[in-house]
């Protein structure tokens, strides 16, 4: 009677795990979600944190609350969604750094792809390759007979080493054969600053940073680095246009939550991005920016990151780039 008892007790023990991730998405989410945003307020990221997540708060019936945990270059950020519980109320923005880092710090605490579950890659936008108005190259082959002419006299300026800029500004180089000088600066905004005063003279950033300096004619856009011109800069031809197929690289946003969070709470999640980013008022909020909504399905999203991984590794090896 004893041993009926105890195999009775197992068996309801398994059942019952075996129904808890969904019952867990059947109530999922009961009290507010948290998204880690791993840089600063203002930023694209952020940006796209705060109107993604408003309107999949209306969705899902509970409020997102976004914790900006700056530091670190994102470790501070991923590293603490990593280490959460993976019930889904702790959610991560990832974005092209995230991917970047593996191949630039291979000591990292926890593993980019093992650590975490993709929800969703959000939005996406090429970037641009920007110079300054004074720079005597109205189009990118001029811009690449000048560097051509001059190996290592012309530079282009980045937000710090390992940063997508710095790695734009690498792959273009590769794919344009050319020699230019890397500026360093502690941050975006700062290479930003001396590229419009014509301290530095090129820069390869995300087309949601730099077209408000773009439109108001203070930097001039020679190339976008995707396969077809942007809409919002249809004068500026594309990537494969130029001749130069590998310069294609895309800024893009996602979401993930810790390695370990149930199936059907991923997929809950990924069902109200979606709906969130394909709404109209969603796809004009991006609009806005310079996105478009990519709004893929998890397994995608994981396949994006680890293609991500391993393009950014054999960047940062060939051009022997080291962390600072």
């Amino acid at each position: 009677m004893n041993i009926v008892r105890i195999l009775s007790a197992v068996a309801f023990a398994a059942a019952s795990t075996a129904t808890a991730p969904v019952s867990h998405a059947q109530t999922f989410p009961a009290r507010p979600i948290t998204i880690i945003v791993p840089y600063a307020v203002g930023g694209t990221t952020d940006i796209v944190a705060r109107l993604a997540t408003n309107q999949v708060a209306n969705g899902l019936g509970q409020p997102f609350v976004v914790d900006n945990r700056v530091g670190g270059g994102g470790l501070i950020g991923w590293g603490t969604v990593a280490r959460s519980t993976p019930d889904g109320y702790t959610v991560l923005t990832t974005e092209m750094s995230f991917t970047i880092a593996p191949g630039l710090l291979p000591k990292m605490p926890f593993d980019a792809q093992k650590g975490f579950s993709q929800i969703i890659t959000a939005a996406s936008a090429p970037h641009v390759l920007v110079v300054n108005p004074a720079l005597p190259a109205k189009t990118v082959q001029e811009f690449v007979a000048l560097a051509k002419a001059k190996p290592g006299a012309m530079n282009y300026g980045s937000g710090g080493n390992g940063t997508n800029t710095h790695l734009g500004g690498e792959l273009f180089k590769s794919a344009a054969g050319v020699d230019l000088m890397h500026v360093p600066y502690k941050g975006a905004g700062q290479v930003l600053t001396d590229l419009m005063a014509g301290q530095v003279q090129a820069l390869v950033t995300s087309l949601p940073t730099a077209l408000p300096h773009i439109k108001s004619g203070k930097l001039r856009a020679l190339v976008v680095t995707s396969e077809k011109r942007s809409p919002l800069l249809p004068d500026v031809p594309s990537a494969k246009e130029a001749n130069l197929p590998s310069f294609v690289m895309d800024f893009w946003v996602g979401f993930a939550a810790p390695a370990g969070t149930p199936q059907p709470t991923i997929d809950k999640l990924n069902q109200a991005f979606v709906a969130a980013l394909n709404s109209e008022d969603g796809k004009r909020r991006l609009a806005e920016q310079g996105l478009t909504p990519v709004a893929n399905t998890p397994a995608q999203a994981t396949q994006l990151v680890a293609a991500e991984i391993k393009r950014w590794a054999t960047v940062v090896k060939t051009a022997n780039i080291k962390a600072e």
